[in-house]
């Protein structure tokens, strides 16, 4: 994967080539960003670019990293068990899968990933056996003598016994290997790993570079592309998905109405808790990933209805579907009185999901408590 293939980060893009150009290429680095913003496709374009730099063979070398099955190229990833691989599930064991999600999609999200090896209803993890594999691959002298290349991808999801195995590795780091390691939240990765890397974070994509995206990968009519490129909130993934008409927001659409409108009714209705408990029943049904992107979808849902609230219309491109809903009408119950709350319950739901924690009783209370937060009136 070349820098050329990426979509914006023309900064980061420099600033990765010049380092390189120049012998300055840091051991330890973190990339940071969220979904779509093309971390991934910039760590491999950058492997490729050091792998390449001072090859023998410098085609050669392009080649097979665009192929993903060079040598000194190494990835990690959250994995789980699954029909093939039914214990110590490590990456290797699923390499082929890895290179099929990176070439079909290589701004796809964890969700996805996970789907693409049949684990949706699990969490990935990156554990103990994968930091093993880690040392013992880095052990191994580069293949064609110049750098060894670790990606970790989505590190967040080491666990702690993974993350002080390799914690040892960056404090005595093998010669000539770089570690990129890439999180959507790095304050989910431990100082002690944080202050060993040097840090760069990825901003969103800009309207203008998503709707180029859509136009030149995917034919799209510049209308139509400028449209999905501002309901895209600078994640190229998600843009993709809009433009293919992916409908799991109708249905997280669905399933927010309806909370919604029990959450309402509840308020002194006591009859109406057994709603909301059938509610959490139905959602808790569904693995922990699509549990945590239904909840992030709720927490677009309410600032787009605080963004209508304040008249702040040309932000404003959330359409819901469902009959009978208007979000001008929503908005006014979603203000700067309980959107902080609302926020924060909602965060702490997708923290209290994450943590294994038990999804019935999370649901429900949220939705207790957001009983209570949406008729909280605004300060006048």
């Amino acid at each position: 994967m070349k820098f050329s293939e990426i979509l914006g980060q023309e900064h980061l893009k420099s600033h990765l080539i010049k380092s390189t150009d120049n012998g300055r290429i840091s051991h330890a680095q973190l990339f940071v960003g969220k979904e779509g913003s093309g971390v991934l496709p910039m760590a491999i374009a950058y492997a490729q670019y050091i792998l390449s730099y001072n090859s023998p063979n410098k085609e050669a070398s392009e080649l097979k990293c665009e192929k993903l099955m060079h040598p000194d190229l190494h990835f990690a990833f959250p994995v789980a068990a699954n029909d093939v691989v039914k214990s110590h599930p490590v990456s290797n064991l699923f390499l082929e899968d890895w290179r099929t999600f990176i070439q079909t999609n290589p701004y796809g999200n964890l969700f996805e990933w996970l789907q693409s090896i049949g684990i949706e209803n699990k969490q990935g993890i990156i554990g103990v056996d994968e930091a093993e594999e880690i040392v013992k691959s880095l052990k191994l002298k580069s293949y064609e003598g110049g750098y060894k290349v670790m990606i970790i991808w989505m590190a967040e999801k080491m666990n702690s016994a993974a993350a002080n195995k390799l914690l040892k590795l960056l404090e005595e780091p093998p010669e000539k290997t770089v570690f990129i390691l890439i999180t959507e939240d790095d304050e989910q990765i431990i100082t002690t790993i944080k202050s060993r890397c040097q840090t760069l974070h990825f901003p969103l994509l800009s309207e203008a570079d998503i709707a180029r995206g859509l136009i030149e990968r995917e034919d799209a009519d510049p209308p139509i592309a400028a449209q999905i490129a501002q309901q895209a909130d600078g994640n190229f993934n998600k843009a993709l998905h809009l433009f293919h008409n992916d409908n799991s927001d109708e249905q997280f659409e669905q399933w927010f109405i309806v909370w919604i409108r029990a959450a309402f009714k509840a308020k002194g209705n006591a009859t109406v808790i057994q709603d909301l408990i059938n509610w959490s029943e139905t959602i808790a049904k569904t693995g922990r990933e699509t549990q945590k992107r239904f909840l992030n979808y709720c927490l677009q849902f309410f600032r787009q209805a605080l963004l209508l609230n304040y008249s702040a219309d040309e932000l404003v491109f959330l359409e819901p579907k469902t009959p009978g809903f208007k979000l001008e009408n929503f908005a006014p119950f979603v203000h700067s009185g309980n959107i902080l709350d609302i926020n924060t319950e909602l965060n702490d739901a997708i923290y209290h999901i994450e943590r294994n924690g038990n999804p019935k009783i999370i649901l429900l209370d949220l939705s207790i408590k957001l009983t209570r937060l949406l008729h909280i009136k605004e300060a006048s």
